[in-house]
């Protein structure tokens, strides 16, 4: 399995399970326990990461979401809850999903081994949401430390997706439409704010896909073989454990 064949195979299945723990029960639970709905957990839970910051500062970092949206919530969010404190309750949430769905899947042990090795090889510059993502503590035990790795390397490709957009000239909003064009809304946009999406943007968009891969793979080429089956196999069954 060459390195692009792992990414191939492992990344969607990361992007697509690795914020299962963002609206799950338990997690909207702890969110209204310290004092914030839903999104605004969500708001605070990633952008926490990032210190107690400016709105703006969290919309540089998120990239899709309008503003106008986006900066309101954070900034009322974060009157309520120290955006640290979120950071932390959000990674327990995502430990607290992976005991609850995960401990009965074998080889969680060489998964998560072999997801903390792309992580360790992993570059964190101009990566904002991942650089303070990768320095939030881990749990020790494998079915915990599982799901918060597999929530890490989701944001480890969509920091580096986000910086590809940019590189390869197209605004995050843009690129935003190319991928999801009928969830403007949901990301804060109206349709007044909806871009042109002709073959030039969509063909900056799958350049900016394809450098992705470029800035992920030294990271994921880290691993033998042993170590590329083992992610393969483990997120396999993660998907399998969080869709059932």
């Amino acid at each position: 399995m060459t390195p692009q064949e792992l990414m191939d195979a492992a990344c969607p299945k990361i992007r697509d399970v690795g914020w299962t723990h963002y609206f799950v029960p338990e997690t909207i639970a702890r969110g209204a326990e310290l004092g914030v709905d839903v999104v605004t957990f969500y708001l605070l839970g990633r952008g926490g990461v990032l210190g107690d910051v400016e709105g703006p500062v969290v919309t540089s970092a998120f990239g899709y979401f309008s503003p106008s949206l986006l900066e309101p919530m954070w900034e009322a969010g974060r009157a309520v809850l120290d955006p640290r404190k979120a950071a932390l309750a959000y990674t327990e949430c995502a430990a607290a999903l992976g005991r609850q769905k995960l401990a009965d899947i074998p080889g969680l042990d060489a998964y998560c081994a072999a997801a903390e090795a792309v992580n360790a090889a992993a570059d964190p510059i101009a990566l904002s949401l991942y650089s303070g993502a990768r320095l939030q503590p881990r749990a020790d035990d494998a079915p915990a430390r599982a799901m918060q790795l597999t929530a890490l390397l989701r944001e480890l490709r969509g920091s580096a997706h986000l910086l590809a957009v940019r590189a390869s000239g197209l605004d995050a909003k843009t690129a935003n439409f190319v991928k999801r064009p009928q969830d403007g809304a949901m990301f804060g946009w109206s349709e007044d704010d909806t871009p042109v999406i002709d073959d030039d943007a969509r063909a900056r968009h799958a350049a900016a896909e394809s450098l992705t891969d470029d800035l992920v793979r030294p990271a994921y080429s880290v691993l033998d073989d042993d170590g590329r089956t083992a992610l393969v196999a483990g997120i396999d069954a993660i998907e399998a454990a969080l869709t059932s």
